[in-house]
């Protein structure tokens, strides 16, 4: 599918200059960081230079203070007090970051994972009948709850207080919990409103510390929790998720938590730098794949584990229903993939909706992202559970799909999520209904630009910039993700010296040496992913341009600087 390539525009050259020549740094870079919006040197130092005293007051949220005073409360009546959370990284991290903290200074504690399957996402009836039976008076549930106000009545009902600390859309009325955490509520003045549900927990432990006038550094030791759900979870990684990743990373480099610890070897990680990107194809998948393919339950008993050698035996078990939903994943996904090519209809759709009863529940989600990559509009998968149709959806940039859902929610029995990612309910008679009603919703209100798969370019670049010292500032850009990706170059006219082959499995890459008209002499090492169908071309000599981003690359002992094309436009 043709790429769409927008060149961001430069900032202004009086900003640049006059940074440039505070930070002594080339006005190239100088740009990047005006892009982001560092335009004076105390903006720089804070971006390269980050610091945990940066982070907010916690009891800025609204209903900090109620939170933390029937926290308070139960540990002083000996109540037993229920983790709950998610099946996924999110909410797997967020329970053994609570549990694991609290645990350390109270010890009347259980933690709870609802089932994929049988109890859906979220707080489920079954969960607080599990804290009724077991005399369970509160409830802290992490990374859900925000939409789940007939569930928290029903706890209600029952004598049982829920603590909510959420971190998606809040619905027209905010459950009626003892306290309510979620920057994203309206009348919610906290000055950050997107960090992860782990993170959530993380604010409320922050308020904790303080209350109880415990070491903050106490908390810190969990940090790294905190990162692997800011990661997995692909939530902007500026403001506070910067601070709170960079530091977890740094964790996970010099003293991971045991659990992590062992799925990084599992991973053969261990010894070597972590970036975000080693979170969100290593580390997460696999901690998400024992929710997916067993219980969440185990990637929690992973995470809290204080045994190291019990952890990486988990690890082992948990790498192999990571396995498992790979084989999964790749065989629906060539299903899905299939009942669009076979029907014309789907093809001229602005959606792809579809739905099979049969479809492994814990893989939807990943399937829908693949067929979102694939063809590039809005996407929902949905299989049957508990006799619903449920499903995931996944959205293209700059499109709303929680808006578009909203839009037919008189068909859905619940749902909730995000701009780009959600979750949905709806009864099996309703999903032809859902197909048109979301179809017509998503046709009436997409621009046709927005189905165009885009590549954004940070700046032009000459190869003859490419040097060691421009990587070492460049590489102090980390941590990347939403809001601050790895910049993408473009340089115009190179070619190939003729050292370039296709390589992969199935040739399906190309391994390049490329030149450029100001380093004739000096050709620069380059791979290009699934973009050996411009191998004819350039082998004959063609010119082309490069959309790329730089990384260090190790190979035999060696380090060189290697351009990661995104995309070749000849």
């Amino acid at each position: 599918m043709e790429k769409e390539w927008i060149i961001k525009s430069s900032g202004e050259d009086k900003i640049i200059e006059a940074l440039a020549s505070e930070l002594k740094i080339g006005k190239s870079l100088t740009d990047l960081l005006v892009q982001r919006g560092i335009t004076t040197y105390e903006d720089a130092k804070s971006f390269f230079r980050p610091s945990l005293n940066n982070l907010y007051d916690p009891f800025l949220m609204k209903d900090m203070e109620k939170a933390v005073a029937r926290l308070q409360l139960a540990i002083k009546r000996n109540e037993k007090i229920l983790i709950y959370g998610d099946y996924d990284v999110d909410g797997t991290t967020s329970v053994a970051l609570v549990y694991s903290f609290l645990n350390k200074y109270y010890d009347k504690l259980e933690y709870y994972i609802p089932d994929r399957y049988n109890e859906g996402y979220g707080i489920s009836y079954k969960g607080i009948d599990y804290a009724l039976e077991n005399n369970i008076t509160l409830i802290i549930a992490l990374d859900c709850g925000i939409k789940a106000n007939q569930k928290i009545q029903y706890a209600n009902q029952r004598g049982i207080d829920i603590i909510i600390c959420d971190h998606h859309t809040p619905g027209e009325n905010i459950p009626a919990a003892c306290a309510v955490l979620d920057p994203k509520q309206t009348d919610c003045k906290y000055p950050f409103k997107e960090l992860s549900g782990c993170g959530v927990g993380f604010k409320f432990l922050q308020a904790y510390t303080i209350s109880e006038k415990i070491d903050t550094e106490e908390l810190y030791k969990y940090i790294d929790l905190v990162a692997v759900s800011i990661a997995s979870d692909i939530v902007p990684i500026i403001d506070e998720n910067r601070v709170l990743t960079y530091f977890g990373l740094k964790k996970l480099i010099e003293n991971p938590l045991k659990g992590l610890k062992a799925i990084m070897k599992i991973a053969g990680m261990e010894d070597k730098t972590v970036h975000v990107d080693d979170i969100v194809f290593k580390i997460g998948p696999r901690i998400n794949a024992a929710g997916r393919m067993e219980s969440g339950k185990k990637a929690v008993e992973l995470l809290i584990s204080e045994d190291y050698k019990f952890a990486v035996d988990l690890s082992y078990k948990i790498n192999t229903y990571n396995t498992q939903r790979r084989n999964v994943d790749s065989l629906i996904t060539q299903e899905a993939l299939q009942l669009i090519e076979k029907n014309p209809q789907y093809r001229k759709r602005k959606t792809t909706v579809l739905y099979n009863p049969s479809w492994h529940k814990g893989v939807i989600g990943i399937v829908a992202s693949r067929l979102t990559e694939s063809y590039y509009r809005p996407t929902v998968i949905l299989t049957q559970s508990n006799g619903f149709a449920t499903g995931s959806a996944r959205s293209v940039y700059g499109f709303d799909l929680y808006q578009a859902i909203d839009a037919c929610s008189d068909l859905l029995e619940s749902f909730g999520g995000h701009m780009y990612a959600a979750g949905l309910t709806l009864l099996p008679e309703n999903v032809n209904k859902f197909i048109n009603r979301f179809e017509e919703y998503v046709a009436s209100n997409i621009l046709p630009e927005q189905l165009i798969p885009k590549i954004e370019i940070d700046a032009e670049l000459k190869f003859s910039e490419i040097t060691t010292n421009f990587f070492k500032i460049l590489d102090q850009f980390r941590p990347f993700g939403p809001g601050n990706m790895a910049p993408v170059f473009l340089t115009e006219n190179v070619s190939d010296v003729g050292n370039g082959k296709p390589v992969g499995t199935n040739s399906e890459h190309l391994k390049l040496d490329l030149i450029h008209e100001d380093t004739p002499f000096t050709p620069i090492n380059a791979i290009a992913f699934n973009q050996a169908h411009h191998w004819k071309e350039i082998k004959n000599g063609a010119s082309f341009d490069v959309a790329y981003s730089i990384v260090e690359n190790v190979f035999m002992g060696k380090t060189n600087l290697q351009l990661v094309i995104k995309d070749i436009k000849i």
